[in-house]
């Protein structure tokens, strides 16, 4: 069995062959991401493996089936880079990693928030210059305050759960309620109620074509003054230029991105030798209450453990006709 991978970085390559001891696959990897020019370099494979920023378009997916490839394996649960319905008309199975480790994401926003509220990054490196001067470092505790979730998925639900842990209030937004989750004490509300009682509002949904800029200007202004705003979920949540308007009448009192609408030209890539050309970004990062991270939520050893597991199983079912997990298959 073959398989093509896409947009592969050095820990890919190392997951991917530690979940291939028994040899039943043969890797070839790409470090470019996949679109329609390099499509065409493509050998006769079984499988093509892409990543979040690969564009597999209508014309990438006609290329695909003229060379025989069977399958499309996202190893990663978001699947808004793809033409489904030109993935079905031309006959190629597409597959993702529905739940790879929930928690590594859910962690990392936390971990986002934290550091954002209470200035971490910055107390570190002042004390590393010997600043010990507290100035600037105020923050405000989390417990008590009210936090936002959309999307109670997985990764939205393990969020849930630790703001709980933190003595937060919690409420939630998402089109189908979690009992589990009602259970536990969380409120299910409407967008409007939401944005206008939290405090701290995450983003934990997939990117639709019905909720692309979700968090729009609209959406900004009906927010308290001072929000928290998370983002870990894909860039195109969020209307950037919106959030910029917002950071600087300082609707926005902080935000903590993982994900950015135009990160496929930047991010996992090393560009501290470039002049980023990226207006709305550098603009973004001039901002002192702005977190930016790479795309890094995923980036544990249990997710990419099972990211290459889930990835690998999934294409060996779908080339010997066997179900697939639930929620695996597009």
């Amino acid at each position: 069995m073959k398989i093509a991978f896409f947009s592969t970085q050095p820990y890919d390559k190392a997951f991917f062959e530690r979940e291939n001891k028994n040899k039943k696959f043969t890797y070839q990897f790409f470090t470019a991401p996949l679109d329609s020019h390099i499509v065409h370099a493509v050998d006769p494979v079984d499988a093509v493996c892409v990543f979040v920023n690969d564009k597999v378009t209508r014309e990438v997916v006609e290329v695909l089936a003229s060379k025989g490839v069977k399958i499309i394996a996202l190893r990663c649960a978001g699947f808004n880079n793809v033409d489904l319905d030109a993935a079905k008309a031309f006959g190629l199975a597409v597959c993702r990693v529905p739940a790879y480790s929930p928690e590594a994401v859910a962690e990392h926003a936390v971990a986002m928030l934290l550091t954002l509220n209470r200035k971490t990054h910055k107390a570190y490196n002042r004390v590393r210059e010997q600043n010990f001067a507290l100035q600037g470092l105020l923050g405000f505790n989390l417990h008590g305050r009210t936090v936002g979730v959309v999307g109670t998925g997985k990764i939205g639900k393990a969020f849930a759960r630790i703001m709980l842990g933190f003595g937060c209030k919690v409420l939630a937004y998402d089109l189908y309620e979690d009992r589990e989750l009602i259970d536990l004490g969380i409120t299910y509300v409407s967008s409007d109620v939401l944005y206008d009682r939290s405090d701290i509002i995450s983003l934990h949904c997939p990117l639709t074509p019905d909720n692309m800029h979700m968090i729009d200007k609209t959406a900004l202004d009906k927010m308290k003054e001072g929000v928290m705003l998370l983002n870990t979920s894909r860039g195109g949540l969020i209307d950037t230029v919106a959030a910029i308007d917002a950071l600087k009448s300082k609707r926005i009192g902080g935000l903590a991105i993982d994900v950015y609408e135009q990160e496929e030209k930047i991010f996992f890539k090393d560009l501290s030798d470039t002049i980023i050309e990226d207006d709305i970004l550098q603009r973004l990062m001039s901002f002192p209450n702005v977190l930016i991270t790479a795309h890094q939520a995923f980036f544990t050893d249990e997710a990419l453990t099972q990211i290459a597991r889930v990835t690998l199983e999934n294409i060996e079912c779908l080339l010997q006709n066997k179900p697939l997990n639930k929620d695996a298959a597009l």
